[in-house]
């Protein structure tokens, strides 16, 4: 289904999973901005992964304003589940790569690319096509399969979530940028950045069980937070998810988010699925905690349509 007749045929009708697209909601968050240097959000819509990466980052001041020479990147995907990047359940390969691309022309020493895996590490590493993009870039693409790779860590602060065992790269890089996939989920409506943490960790079963909102929420107040969120709504699953059925779950709405800002993020993620984003239980709880700003019509966001 084209994006048009998407928007058409769901305006004031329900999708399965309660995504709707709300008129009012996805095209606000297109509406122009007045330009300005500094902006805090960049939404492209309409261009290939690559190019509407190359365009947003530029915006934001380039790779440069976020990594330097000789650092070590961390690049976190969301690569966890089997299946052929058609199906989105998986970042984009094509927008990964180039995000690794930006960072080597940067200056940067090594780039780093994992994720806990719920599927069979080495078939979504493959099958997503994120590790064949990765190490053509020239990354190392590394294994978070074994509970030896993650270090205790404590979260100051936590409600819920008191500590937390996370993969030992994020310890050890220099820089961390977050790669969500921007989908629907059964259990918090939506999964995107903040959620996307839950792939850094081995322990996440103790989030499922303890209050999922609380401490998506509870995560975001460890020290090592994410430089850059590159939101990937190219192809977007907008019920079934996490995992998805078929195609069918699959709107290619060719679009992408980019910022620093991990809640404003979520926010407007939200949006693209039609959400009111106070209904998001841990984008409510993360925007009161201090972790970031939900309220988009405070931000200065640079809108651009390719």
């Amino acid at each position: 289904m084209r994006r048009r007749d998407f928007l058409k045929k769901s305006t004031g009708a329900g999708l399965a999973a309660g995504a709707v697209i709300s008129m009012g909601g996805y095209e606000k968050l297109w509406t122009s901005s007045p330009a300005n240097t500094k902006y805090d959000m960049v939404a492209l819509m309409g261009g290939k992964p690559e190019a509407m990466f190359d365009l947003g980052i530029q915006e934001l001041g380039g790779m440069g304003a976020f990594v330097h020479k000789g650092q070590k990147v961390l690049i976190k995907p969301n690569i966890g589940w089997d299946v052929i990047p058609e199906l989105a359940a998986c970042t984009n390969p094509l927008l990964v790569k180039r995000i690794i691309e930006h960072c080597f022309k940067a200056g940067v020493k090594e780039v780093y690319v994992f994720d806990h895996t719920c599927d069979n590490w080495v078939n979504c590493y493959k099958n997503s096509g994120i590790e064949k993009a990765a190490k053509s870039a020239g990354a190392k693409v590394v294994p978070g399969n074994s509970e030896n790779y993650y270090q205790q860590i404590e979260i100051p602060g936590g409600v819920m979530l008191k500590s937390a065992k996370v993969h030992e790269l994020l310890l050890e890089t220099d820089v961390f940028i977050n790669v969500p996939v921007l989908k629907d989920h059964n259990s918090t409506r939506l999964t995107c950045c903040l959620k996307n943490m839950m792939g850094v960790v081995w322990d996440r079963g103790y989030w499922h069980a303890n209050n999922l909102n609380q401490c998506i929420a509870d995560y975001g107040l460890f020290e090592k937070k994410p430089a850059l969120n590159v939101i990937d709504c190219y192809n977007v699953m907008v019920k079934h998810g996490p995992q998805g059925v078929s195609k069918e779950d699959v709107v290619n709405m060719k679009s992408q988010i980019i910022t620093a800002d991990w809640v404003a993020g979520d926010a407007a993620a939200a949006k693209m699925l039609g959400i009111d984003t106070g209904k998001i239980e841990y984008i409510s709880i993360a925007h009161k905690m201090g972790l970031g700003n939900m309220k988009l019509d405070t931000l200065n966001i640079k809108r651009i349509k390719m």
